[in-house]
């Protein structure tokens, strides 16, 4: 795939005398954020969610340039930006590209505003998901290149919001590049130019998993307010985490999606259940989901996700062929049948698609040849969306239906104080919106 950088990410910039040879109309119609980086040197990065995924995240953006600086943090506890800032400086490798002055670490609901307004070329989007569209929205009309976490929203208005983002995105000619990392992994993109270039024939069923144990919880201070409770465990909240299909079962779901050349299923019907976490703490999301997507041509994609301890796990992705079964997972990638293949690795090939996608995101920019993965990400995270929707009414709803729902998750305003606690979907009782 041709986003995928070769090599090492090494300086690549336009030189201002490049640049002067370009007409003042093309000139006039690159955003800041791409005429400071074919013009100056230093890429100036801020992160807005400081948790884990965020810092590791911004590991790897400060790993992928020799010339990159992080110079602002914002999330919507001040405690989070310590602790985030704390663990990069402890990095030895990028310490030196840390330039966090205490008036550029922003704090509330309106932190990405003030970051943006304070001077970034790059924003790194890891807040809880359901803050994703209003944060994108914002960086593309500041000028700004994107990394964007998975998923990109959590009902389907967010994830329209992003659509237009997006084009708005490519119109300024800005990069957006996805947190789908399986998409930069050498071995599932090879994987996928044979099972596209008909290796194992014509496709008649597709089987995902992601199946794991329980996750983090932060418990409750006596202090914190509803808001502030649910914002600290947010994966258990569907307004913020989109449920577990979406935040963590996606990646799996984006390859059914990756399979079928991204054109979408014409409908999904679907269980779940809260079956084992059941506990207050755990807020009202499922603890397994199993989906069915439905294809205009009879195929089929069958889809299961669980966290739930003391079970067996599995992350895997199968495609069954007319010719021959494609098994992906990871490196460990293979055909059986008369093209039989398996994964190996050539010598030097770095396999860390976590630190792959911010080499190509860094990459575009030096480059001046801006990447931009909206149509695959606000499809998958749509994909993953329709299945929660099935599965949380227990009805089989079409892909035109999921898409054009008015339900919004989430208050209308952002602030801290009593919120009430959302109640478990019901298949059969709860309706679709």
């Amino acid at each position: 795939m041709s986003h995928i950088p070769p090599g090492s990410s090494r300086r690549q910039f336009l030189k201002a005398g490049t640049l002067a040879t370009v007409g003042g109309t093309v000139l006039s119609a690159l955003s800041p954020s791409v005429l400071h980086a074919a013009g100056g040197d230093v890429l100036r990065v801020g992160i807005v969610g400081c948790g884990g995924r965020g810092t590791g995240a911004m590991q790897q953006a400060l790993r992928a340039d020799p010339n990159v600086k992080l110079v602002a943090m914002a999330d919507a506890f001040a405690d989070k930006i310590e602790s985030g800032l704390n663990a990069l400086k402890g990095q030895k490798d990028i310490a030196d590209k840390i330039a966090v002055d205490n008036d550029h670490k922003f704090v509330g609901f309106d932190c990405v505003e003030k970051m943006l307004a304070s001077g970034v070329d790059v924003i790194l989007l890891c807040s809880p998901p359901g803050f994703r569209p209003a944060h994108m929205k914002a960086a593309v009309e500041a000028g700004v290149h994107v990394f964007c976490e998975k998923p990109v929203a959590v009902d389907a208005p967010g994830v329209q919001a992003v659509i237009e983002a997006c084009k708005v995105a490519k119109e300024k000619k800005l990069s957006v590049v996805s947190g789908l990392c399986w998409r930069y992994h050498p071995a599932v993109i090879e994987a996928f130019k044979r099972l596209h270039d008909g290796q194992i024939g014509k496709i008649v069923a597709m089987q995902c998993s992601y199946n794991t144990g329980f996750l983090w919880n932060n418990g409750r201070k006596d202090n914190w307010s509803d808001m502030e409770y649910q914002v600290r465990n947010w994966l258990y909240y569907t307004w913020l985490s989109g449920d577990h299909i979406v935040e963590q079962h996606i990646h799996s779901i984006d390859k059914l999606a990756w399979a079928m050349n991204d054109e979408p299923p014409i409908a999904a019907t679907g269980t779940g259940g809260r079956q084992v976490r059941i506990e207050p703490a755990f807020g009202h999301i499922y603890d397994h989901f199993a989906i069915e997507y439905e294809y205009a041509d009879g195929l089929k994609g069958f889809s299961r996700c669980r966290q739930q301890g003391g079970c067996h796990n599995d992350v895997s992705d199968h495609f069954y062929g007319t010719n021959g079964t494609l098994h992906v997972k990871g490196e460990d990638t293979s055909i059986v049948g008369p093209n039989a293949w398996s994964y190996k690795a050539p010598d030097g090939v770095d396999h860390n698609m976590y630190q792959l996608e911010h080499n190509a995101l860094f990459a575009s920019i030096r480059k001046g040849e801006p990447i931009n993965n909206g149509e695959y990400m606000t499809r998958s995270t749509m994909l993953a969306i329709l299945g929660r929707m099935a599965a949380y009414t227990g009805k089989r709803i079409t892909w035109e239906e999921a898409m054009q729902s008015k339900e919004k998750l989430g208050p209308d305003t952002y602030q801290f104080g009593p919120l009430p606690f959302p109640e478990v979907a019901m298949p059969g009782i709860t309706e679709f919106v």
